[in-house]
């Protein structure tokens, strides 16, 4: 019966805040994030059913939902540098999907021959002209050197002119760029220091790029995966493809360099690095990078030792922050110019990788690495520029 002209829903008494909801809230108190807040940082959540999500799924559920517009925040990258500082991932439970990738990575190889091309299709064949718009002039998808650059177009030489140095490139050696992209680095390598080129790459719109942009100097591009490499080269070169091998190749990726490389000769390993070695994150790897996994040192260490010498290891990682939210304002910017071939989900998802790759950076929970190595140790040693 109604009384005193109330209604009967304002007679229910408000529901307590479930559990989901109140463990979320308070993980992201503890890292200075507030819901439905105003600061930067803070979360605007659009649907309830976020909560149960996020704890259910962990990451795949916090990107998936992102994407589908049940949650926005106005600085992503600064969301994640603050959950990620105070390591609250580490509190959700990816629960029996979890254990079962675990199981199952200790028993199939996800980066097989087969299945490695998956990554060319899903991502670097998206479209030339998304990374000519987001990317610099030369096309290089890997991070940037800002030691002294204002710019990405500057960071990204400054990256190349290090990584050319580093490799005591010498006019007519042959250089092997292992996953050149569009051809960057061939390029560079082979106008600036007069070296003949051989770049390997699974995509096949970087494949059909490269050979356009490289057509009129000594460069060669192979549609070729590294395993079915077996010629010499003086020095082997690859930047940002090793997060593509896959740990239960690290071995057979080493050997295969060392293989293919003479006896004096150089190889630089450009790549993204994990401070801990664990399973990757299912929402990058649903839907940016398939197959995907970051290296630790642990697994670097186990795969060069007894066939590489470490000559030296750099770490600019906080760098790949800047380079990151680069690419997101170039993507940004010129959105109106690509969006005919996309959706508005894509463009959140594009948004999602790049501002959370860049908190990731910026927490210093993911590194950038460049190993130099040599085959039995430089005689004399070996000094690396910076």
């Amino acid at each position: 019966m109604l009384t005193s002209g109330l209604t009967e829903h304002e007679h229910k008494p408000v529901m307590d805040m479930t559990p989901e909801k109140k463990l979320l809230t308070t993980l992201l108190t503890s890292a200075n994030i507030t819901i439905n807040g105003n600061g930067p940082n803070d979360i605007q959540v659009n649907n309830e059913k976020f909560y149960s999500r996020v704890i259910r799924e962990g990451s795949l559920g916090l990107g998936e939902s992102y994407m589908d517009g049940w949650w926005d925040c106005e600085h992503l990258d600064g969301f994640f540098d603050a959950i990620l500082r105070t390591q609250l991932y580490n509190h959700l439970s990816e629960y029996s999907f979890l254990l079962l990738k675990l199981f199952l990575s200790r028993l199939i190889n996800f980066q097989t021959k087969r299945r490695s091309l998956e990554v060319g299709k899903k991502h670097y064949d998206l479209s030339n002209l998304l990374f000519e718009k987001m990317l610099d002039s030369r096309m290089n998808y890997t991070c940037g050197y800002w030691k002294e650059a204002k710019t990405l177009e500057e960071a990204q030489l400054a990256k190349l002119e290090l990584s050319c140095q580093k490799l005591l490139l010498k006019p007519g050696m042959r250089l092997l760029d292992i996953g050149c992209g569009w051809g960057g680095m061939a390029r560079y390598a082979a106008e600036k220091y007069g070296v003949h080129v051989v770049g390997i790459t699974i995509s096949q719109q970087q494949y059909e790029y490269a050979k356009k942009v490289c057509a009129d100097l000594p460069i060669e591009i192979r549609f070729q995966d590294y395993r079915d490499l077996n010629e010499p080269f003086d020095r082997i070169v690859s930047l940002g493809m090793f997060e593509h091998v896959g740990h239960k190749n690290y071995s057979t990726f080493m050997k295969k360099v060392r293989h293919c490389l003479t006896d004096d000769g150089i190889f630089l390993l450009h790549s993204i690095g994990d401070n801990i070695t664990e399973l990757p994150n299912k929402w990058i790897t649903k839907y940016i990078f398939p197959h995907g996994m970051l290296p630790s040192i642990k697994l670097l260490g186990k795969a060069i030792e007894n066939v590489f010498v470490l000559e030296d290891l750099h770490n600019f990682g906080a760098y790949y922050d800047k380079t990151l939210m680069a690419w997101h304002q170039r993507f940004m910017d010129h959105w109106e110019e690509i969006k005919s071939d996309y959706d508005e989900r894509f463009k959140r998802m594009w948004n999602y990788y790049l501002l959370s790759c860049a908190g990731s950076f910026r927490a210093r929970g993911i590194q950038l690495w460049q190993m130099v190595l040599s085959k039995e140790g430089l005689r004399g040693g070996y000094q690396a520029p910076r």
